[in-house]
């Protein structure tokens, strides 16, 4: 989907699709996913949750298998077709984008957005978002926004590489950015929107939301993966929110 600034989402077409659709917790990806059922564990009551963003299903089914009854939702109706194959049994809905009305009714102790927010570009439109999940969560309920680090974008990874986008370097927040996912046979780059702490500090006051606590995963020596920056820079922000107290 074109947004009107000319950013287009990278994962709504066909080819990106399937190639996302076999991708689940390799190298770089596998740090974003690791510590989650602690996080999980020691912020979330409840096991009703709302995978939003949750593209071919794969963090969908992660939330499955810690417990949650998941809702995934997404904009992309090729993703949430790879989604419906992989996984026949589960709860996939397609939504226009940022209307959540089919989902009025129902109150969730978790909202997981992974990598999602990276590819919504404005303040405006992050706002609009933040403040329609607010809706959705239960008096406890928490979100967890799981989103890529500035340095990703100008570093090299065991899954990623950016070394073709020196203009990375110069970016500032709001800026586009290009990175390509070595772990898929799709090698096009994907366009993120480069969002740096501060931003999302503004982001989350202006969404009336508090954070809880901030986790920034680094990888150890010991695991299995030939890490390259992973062991001395966090690739991934695991922000936890939770409604302003009134």
């Amino acid at each position: 989907m074109e947004d009107k600034m000319g950013f287009s989402n990278a994962y709504e077409d066909r080819k990106r699709a399937d190639a996302y659709s076999k991708l689940e917790f390799p190298g770089t990806y596998y740090l974003a996913y690791r510590d989650l059922p602690k996080i999980i564990a020691t912020h979330v009551k409840g096991t009703d949750a709302l995978d939003f963003g949750c593209g071919t299903g794969r963090s969908t089914r992660f939330l499955q298998k810690l417990g949650f009854n998941t809702i995934g939702v997404d904009i992309s109706e090729e993703m949430l077709k790879k989604a419906k194959e992989t996984d026949p049994k589960g709860d996939y809905r397609l939504i226009p984008d940022g209307n959540f009305s089919q989902l009025k009714d129902k109150k969730f102790d978790l909202v997981l957005s992974a990598f999602t927010f990276d590819n919504i570009p404005t303040m405006e439109k992050k706002v609009k978002i933040l403040l329609e999940i607010r809706k959705l969560l239960n008096s406890y309920g928490k979100i967890v926004n799981l989103v890529c680090s500035p340095e990703i974008y100008i570093h090299e990874w065991a899954s990623f590489s950016t070394i073709d986008f020196p203009e990375n370097k110069t970016a500032k927040g709001g800026d586009k950015v290009r990175i390509i996912i070595t772990d898929t046979e799709d090698k096009r780059p994907v366009e993120d929107i480069l969002w740096p702490p501060d931003y999302y500090r503004v982001t989350y006051e202006k969404s009336s939301l508090m954070i809880a606590k901030v986790y920034k995963p680094i990888a150890e020596q010991n695991e299995i993966y030939k890490w390259i920056n992973e062991t001395r820079i966090a690739p991934w922000t695991i922000y936890v929110l939770q409604k302003c107290k009134t």
